[in-house]
């Protein structure tokens, strides 16, 4: 399977973007577009995000800044990801392939094939970002 190794190697990318980041101050920042109420929201852990989807996750990278388990479902493979702030994740997200679909929520990103994250997306009540990852292509109610 192509795609696993893929994951793999993204997972890594995203230890070495944490590691190689110089973010000043942690607190206090909101990224552009996000509510101030999901802002203020206590951050899930990898452990708490993958629980919802009934997985035991995988560490792959265990750090202050970030975070990222590997789980393996019935619904498929994917990598779970939490960081230290929404900076991170963005500075983060800037590094992502576009050809790789994310979900993606307060401080944190699922990445997965788009049939496991579609299958995920409710449970873990996140955006799915396609192409653009600033940008969230779930349709928003009218």
């Amino acid at each position: 399977m192509t795609t696993f190794p893929r994951l793999a190697a993204f997972a890594l990318l995203a230890g070495l973007v944490a590691g190689c980041s110089s973010s000043g101050g942690w607190g206090g920042y909101v990224a552009a577009g996000k509510d101030q109420q999901q802002a203020d929201a206590v951050p899930l852990s990898v452990e708490q995000l993958s629980a919802k989807v009934g997985c035991t996750p995988k560490m792959q990278v265990d750090s202050a800044e970030i975070r990222t388990g590997h789980c393996k479902t019935e619904v498929g493979e994917f990598f779970v990801n939490t960081f230290k702030s929404e900076k991170l994740k963005d500075q983060w997200m800037d590094q992502a392939p576009e050809y790789n679909p994310h979900l993606v929520g307060p401080r944190w990103t699922v990445l997965g094939p788009l049939e496991v994250l579609e299958q995920l997306k409710s449970p873990l009540s996140g955006d799915l970002h396609l192409m653009d990852h600033r940008v969230s292509q779930t349709p928003t109610p009218k």
